[in-house]
C-alpha cells in the first residue's frame, strides 16, 4: 500500500480508475434515497478520474510504456499476472473514457432531471466507469476480459434502466445474449493460448507473434476465436442487430457506451494486441471481411429510418466496421485515430440528439424538424458540426481520419476494399445529411410556436428552460464536444508519433504470411488541397468527393425546395424492406430460435424433464410404495407371530453360519 503513495503514477492509476466504484458503492448502499448528492458524488468522482488519466497523459507522454503487475497465479508453466499497463494507446483510451463519461455525466445532470431512477442511473454509471477504466489499463487478456465481462455487466443495466418498460427490458437482454455468444468465443481462444503458450500478458502474447514465437496452428486458432470477442461487443457481423434496439436506454447511455467507449472497446481490444492479430494473415483477411461487411450492411440500414438514435447507431456500427478494416489492413494508427476522432464526434450526436428528444418528446426527425427543431439553435449548430465531421468534411476532424483509413485500403493490392471505403464515405454522408435536413429544412414550413408539450408545458415555459439550470447543463457539454470534433484533426501528428511507439510489428512479418503495418498517408493541417504524404493528389480528391456526393445527394431528395423528401429507395419497396428489417438478420434468428432452440432443445430438455427426470422419480416412488406394500404382508400385528418370525430368522441365519 505504502508503493501507492509513493510511486505518484502509480497513485494517479489507481485513484483514478477505482474511484468510480467506491462511488458506485457508497450511492447504492448510503445516498439512493438523495439523489442530488447522488449525482454530486458521482459527477465528482468521474472529474478527479478525468483529471488522473489527462494528468497521466500529459505526464507520461514522452516516456516509455510502464507495467506495475503482481503474480496471481503460477502453475508449471502456467504464469498470471495482474496490474496495469500504461503504454500511449492504454493511455489515450484512459483519457477518452474518462473525458466522454465525465461530459456526460453533466450533461445527465440536465436529461435526467427528476427522473425517479436518477441515483440508481448515477450509480450505474460509476459502475460502467470503473469498469471501462481498468480494461483499458489491464496488463493481461485474463484481466482484460474479466472487466470485459464487467463492462457488459454495466452496460446491461443501462440499456434496461427502464426496466418497466417491456421493449426496453428485452433490448437489455437482446445485447447481454448476443455479447456472450461473442465473448464465449473470446474465452476459448484465452484457454487455447493459455494451455499452448502458457502466458496471457499482453506485452508477452505482442512479443511472442512478433518474434514468431508461438506456432502458426495455434496463432491463427486462437486469433479467430479472440476476434469473435470484437464481433459481440463491437457489434460486427452477424451480432450487430442488439446495438440499434439498445437505443432504449437514455440518451446518454447511447452517448457513452454505444458510440464512445463501451462498443469500441472491440476495436480496442483489436488494437492492444495488434502484433498478435498480425501474426496470422488468414485473421487478419478474415477481419477484414467481416468489417467491411458490416460497413455496408449498417450503412444501407440507417439509410430508411426516421428515428434520430437508430441513424446513429446504425452509423456508430459502420463506423466500427471501418475501423476494423483499417486494422485488419496493417494500418494501426489509421484505425486507432478512427477510433479516437469518432469517440468525440459521435457523442457530440447523440448528446444533441437528446436535447431535441427532451425537447419535443419524440425521437422521429419529421416530427422535430416540423415542430421547429431548427430554432434550437445550439444543438442545432452542434449536429451539424457532428454531421460534417461523420462525412468526412475538411476541416472536420473525421476528415483526417477517414482519409488515413482510405489510403491504408488504396494500399492493399485488391482494390475491392478501397472502392468499398469509398462506397461507404459516400453512403456515410448521405445518410447523416439525410437527418440533418429533415430538421434543419422540415417540409411544410417551421410552426412559429412550439407545440405543448406532453406535461402541458407552454413555448414560453420552455424559453425559460432554455436558459436555465437544465438547458446549460446539456449545452455546454456539447458545445465542449464540438470544438474538439472541429480542433481534433490538427493533433493527427502528435497523436501519430505518440501512438506508433506503442506497437511493434516487424518488417519480416509480413513475409510469414502476417499484415505488416503500414505507414498511412496524413492530411496536412494547412488545408485540404494538401496532398497525402505517402499517397496521391487522386486519392485525396476521391475521399473528398465521396463525402461530397452523398451530401449533395441528400440535399437532392431532402433539402432543395420542391425535394420528394421520400429519398430514391422509396421507389423500390422490396429494398426499402430489405434494409428496414435489418436484411432479415433478426427474422432469421427469431426463425433460428423457434426452430432449433424452442422446438427442438427446448422440446428435447422438457421431454428429458419429464421422461427421465421427473419419471425416475416418480418410478423410485412407485417401487418404494410397492415394496412397502408387498412387505406389509409380513406384518401381522400380532406381538407373537412377531416374536416367533424373529427367532426364525435368527435360527436360520445361526444355521447357515454353522453348517
Amino acid at each position: 500500500m505504502g508503493a501507492i503513495f509513493r510511486d505518484p503514477v502509480l497513485f494517479a492509476t489507481v485513484l483514478g480508475a477505482n474511484l468510480p466504484f467506491f462511488t458506485m458503492a457508497v450511492i447504492l448502499i448510503f445516498t439512493r434515497h438523495n439523489p442530488r448528492l447522488s449525482s454530486q458524488l458521482s459527477v465528482g468522482s468521474i472529474a478527479v478520474s478525468a483529471v488522473c488519466a489527462i494528468s497521466l497523459l500529459a505526464k507520461l507522454f514522452f516516456a516509455p510504456a510502464l507495467q506495475y503487475q503482481t503474480l496471481w497465479f503460477v502453475s508449471g508453466k502456467l504464469n498470471i499476472v495482474f496490474g496495469y499497463y500504461l503504454d500511449p494507446l492504454s493511455l489515450l483510451m484512459l483519457t477518452i473514457v474518462g473525458i466522454i463519461a465525465c461530459l456526460v455525466q453533466i450533461y445527465s445532470l440536465g436529461y435526467m432531471a427528476g427522473d425517479p431512477g436518477y441515483s440508481r442511473y448515477y450509480a450505474f454509471q460509476s459502475l460502467f466507469a470503473w469498469a471501462m477504466m481498468n480494461m483499458v489499463i489491464a496488463g493481461s487478456m485474463l484481466q482484460l476480459f474479466i472487466f470485459w465481462e464487467m463492462v457488459g455487466l454495466a452496460s446491461y443495466f443501462l440499456i434496461g434502466f427502464y426496466y418497466e418498460k417491456w421493449s426496453a427490458s428485452q433490448a437489455g437482454k437482446k445485447a447481454f445474449v448476443m455479447n456472450r455468444v461473442g465473448d464465449v468465443g473470446f474465452f476459448l481462444g484465452l484457454i487455447l493460448l493459455l494451455l499452448g503458450f502458457g502466458n496471457l500478458g499482453i506485452p508477452e502474447l505482442n512479443h511472442a507473434a512478433s518474434t514468431h514465437g508461438l506456432s502458426q496452428g495455434l496463432l491463427t486458432a486462437s486469433a479467430l476465436l479472440i476476434f469473435c470477442g470484437v464481433i459481440g461487443k463491437s457489434a460486427q457481423f452477424p451480432l450487430l442487430t442488439w446495438l440499434p434496439d439498445a437505443m432504449e436506454g437514455p440518451t446518454p447511455v447511447s452517448a457513452l457506451l454505444h458510440s464512445a467507449t463501451m462498443v469500441a472497446a472491440g476495436v480496442y481490444m483489436f488494437s492492444r494486441i495488434f502484433p498478435f492479430f498480425s501474426g496470422s494473415h488468414d485473421a487478419m483477411q478474415f477481419a477484414l471481411v467481416i468489417g467491411t461487411v458490416t460497413m455496408l450492411l449498417s450503412s444501407s440500414m440507417a439509410m430508411v429510418t426516421y428515428d434520430l438514435k437508430q441513424v446513429w447507431a446504425y452509423s456508430t456500427v459502420s463506423q466500427l466496421g471501418y475501423m476494423v478494416m483499417a486494422l485488419a489492413s496493417g494500418g494501426y494508427f489509421a484505425g486507432v485515430f478512427h477510433l479516437t476522432t469518432h469517440a468525440g464526434f459521435k457523442a457530440l450526436l447523440f448528446l444533441c440528439s437528446g436535447i431535441f428528444i427532451h425537447e419535443f418528446h419524440t425521437n422521429d426527425m419529421r416530427i422535430i424538424g416540423k415542430q421547429g427543431g431548427r430554432k434550437l439553435k445550439i444543438p442545432m449548430v452542434c449536429i451539424t458540426v457532428g454531421a460534417l465531421a461523420l462525412a468526412g468534411v475538411f476541416p472536420f476532424s473525421g476528415f483526417f481520419s477517414k482519409e488515413a483509413i482510405l489510403s491504408v485500403l488504396a494500399a492493399q493490392p485488391n482494390k475491392i476494399w478501397f472502392a468499398a471505403g469509398l462506397f461507404g464515405a459516400v453512403l456515410t454522408a448521405y445518410y447523416s445529411f439525410r437527418l440533418i435536413f429533415h430538421i434543419l429544412l422540415p417540409m411544410g414550413g417551421i410552426e412559429e410556436k412550439h407545440h405543448h408539450d406532453d406535461h402541458g408545458g407552454s413555448s414560453h415555459e420552455h424559453e425559460e428552460e432554455h436558459h436555465g439550470y437544465i438547458f446549460w447543463a446539456m449545452a455546454i457539454p456539447v458545445m465542449i464536444l464540438a470544438g474538439v470534433s472541429l480542433v481534433l484533426g490538427f493533433a493527427e501528428h502528435p497523436l501519430e508519433h505518440f501512438i506508433m511507439r506503442s506497437v511493434n510489428v516487424p518488417g519480416e512479418l509480413a513475409a510469414h504470411g502476417g499484415a505488416a503495418l503500414q505507414t498511412v498517408a496524413h492530411v496536412a493541417a494547412e488545408g485540404a488541397g494538401h496532398a497525402h504524404e505517402s499517397g496521391s493528389p487522386m486519392l485525396l480528391i476521391l475521399g473528398v468527393s465521396a463525402g461530397l456526393l452523398g451530401i449533395f445527394v441528400a440535399w437532392l431528395e431532402y433539402g432543395r425546395k420542391g425535394a420528394s423528401r421520400k429519398g430514391f429507395l422509396s421507389h423500390v419497396p422490396a429494398i426499402w424492406k430489405l434494409f428496414d428489417l435489418r436484411w432479415f438478420m433478426d427474422v432469421f434468428y427469431r426463425k433460428g430460435l423457434d426452430t432449433f432452440m424452442y422446438a427442438g432443445l427446448t422440446s428435447l430438455f422438457t421431454l428429458n424433464d419429464r421422461r427421465i427426470i421427473d419419471g425416475g422419480i416418480d418410478g423410485i416412488c412407485i417401487f418404494t410404495e410397492g415394496s412397502g406394500r408387498l412387505f406389509s404382508f409380513l406384518q401381522s400385528g400380532m406381538l407373537q407371530f412377531n416374536l416367533l418370525l424373529m427367532v426364525l430368522c435368527a435360527g436360520a441365519a445361526v444355521l447357515y453360519f454353522v453348517i
